[in-house]
């Protein structure tokens, strides 16, 4: 009889662990005072530029590589604090999350181009092996792009460029400028490059641009990115080198002699969305991954071309937007809050037959953004994890805001992502819970959207290497692979 009830107690047991979430994955413990020291960084980082520099340099050159860095590190910040820096980002945020908005209505719209055609053969093919670089976060100036530090022609000028998975084409600031806008290194010098040649109208590069012109039969571009930035001039043909080392030669890139936007600090955009025109597309690679650094830290990271995603990464699907190849669309079906799925419609993260919709994976956003009523679900599980947590006022765009002065550490709901193939992505509680000052104040970090787009942006991205798998079509996330 005692053994009886003994396997009938281990059964109910066993049974019992295998359908209740353990605690483990129904809460996150966030290291308060780590997140509040973090704020002081920006404020002591003014002087790093040329210690980047020259760690960069010495990278091995048997690597073709991009470094990843946070512009803070890169540029210092004019701001006074770490609230007055949170708040210019997040309105800098906003004006990003608008864009790419914007151009979702351009094509359910049916304007411009929706299916740009994969280019010719002219593009030389690299065998994209191992190429990797570093990351920079871009917190200085109020925005939440990442930097790498690329080289531009033959002699290479060394300048610093966005990192853009939402955008096809690359671009630099070039001389002679009818108006360019401040940057950290001096405006690139075409006629000091060899290898500077402009395409020629008919040139499948410049069939393949949204918007271009011909001028004595020279290819002219502009790309306007729906926030007021735009970028205008020649398209030609470049070598780019990484950190100094091995170099691609005859890729595509503006040569913008007219430029104006939220790219204070970097001499242009490095392009990594999905297009025929984007850096990955111009030299067949097969898979990319990045890294993204803390934002508000000098760590460095890498952005690597080739490389295989890492056996423990998370996965997903990527799926296809047929009237937009530019963005990367991850197949979430829900979100769990400390265990418990939300109540919400799986086609509220879905594609429409129009292009609209849909989840795309940014980073250049810096917020991740859900359709309203998807956000006001998540929003309200939360607070009810969180009761115990004495909550303040809203700060910009967070409306749910909590004072932990005086808490070394609180333990908050798990959020987690969810997709089609049954995979599941916890992230860290750091990634979601925010300070927005140095003075404990800590912000829920999603945010409601009114469009019908939802963006994974990069605060919910850091620390954690993202991989894009472009032949079967997955990105994985793998933590604590920076």
């Amino acid at each position: 009889m005692a053994t009886s009830i003994f396997f009938f107690v281990l059964l109910f047991t066993t049974v019992l662990s295998r359908t209740t979430p353990d605690n483990a994955s129904r809460t996150k413990i966030l290291d308060v005072s780590s997140s509040i020291q973090k704020t002081h960084n920006p404020f002591s980082l003014d002087s790093s530029l040329n210690s980047l520099k020259h760690e960069e340099n010495q990278i091995s050159s048997s690597l073709l590589s991009f470094q990843l860095h946070s512009r803070v590190a890169v540029r210092g910040t004019s701001h006074k604090d770490y609230n007055s820096l949170m708040l210019a980002r997040l309105e800098r945020d906003s004006a990003r999350a608008k864009s790419l908005q914007t151009r979702v209505d351009l094509v359910v719209q049916g304007i411009g181009k929706s299916d740009l055609k994969p280019m010719e053969t002219e593009f030389r093919e690299i065998q994209a092996e191992e190429i990797e670089g570093p990351i920079i976060s871009g917190t200085s100036q109020g925005s939440g792009e990442y930097f790498s530090r690329i080289g531009i022609g033959h002699p290479p000028s060394q300048v610093y460029m966005v990192l853009d998975t939402g955008s096809d084409v690359n671009w630099v600031q070039c001389s002679p400028c009818a108006d360019c806008y401040q940057q950290a290194d001096p405006i690139f010098e075409p006629a000091s490059s060899s290898t500077f040649s402009p395409l020629t109208c008919e040139t499948q590069q410049c069939k393949s641009l949204d918007v271009s012109e011909c001028r004595n039969d020279t290819c002219l571009y502009e790309v306007s990115y729906g926030d007021g930035s735009y970028t205008v001039g020649d398209f030609v043909t470049e070598s780019i080198t990484f950190s100094g080392s091995s170099s691609v030669e005859n890729v595509a890139i503006g040569c913008g002699h007219n430029n104006e936007g939220l790219f204070v600090g970097a001499a242009g955009l490095l392009g990594l969305g999905g297009g025929a025109l984007s850096f990955p597309s111009q030299i067949n690679a097969s898979s990319f991954s990045y890294c993204l650094v803390d934002r508000d830290s000098d760590t460095t990271s890498t952005l690597e071309f080739g490389g295989a995603t890492p056996p423990n990464a998370v996965t997903a699907p990527i799926i296809k937007n047929s009237k937009l190849d530019t963005f990367y669309y991850v197949d979430l079906t829900g979100i769990s809050v400390a265990g418990n799925m939300l109540s919400v419609n799986p086609s509220d993260f879905e594609i429409a037959d129009n292009g609209d919709g849909g989840v795309i994976v940014d980073s250049g956003t810096a917020v991740t953004r859900l359709k309203t009523d998807v956000y006001n679900t998540l929003r309200d599980e939360f607070v009810k994890g969180t009761r115990h947590l004495p909550s303040t006022n809203g700060v910009a765009l967070f409306d749910t805001c909590y004072d932990l002065k005086s808490m070394k550490s609180v333990e908050v709901p798990t959020v987690s992502f969810h997709f089609s193939n049954g995979n599941e992505l916890a992230l860290p509680a750091k990634n979601y819970l925010i300070p927005v000052d140095s003075s404990s104040t800590f912000c829920f970090a999603f945010a409601p959207s009114s469009s019908s787009l939802s963006i994974i942006g990069n605060v919910q991205q850091q620390g954690t290497r993202v991989s894009f798998d472009l032949v079967n079509s997955l990105i994985g996330f793998s933590s604590n692979q920076c």
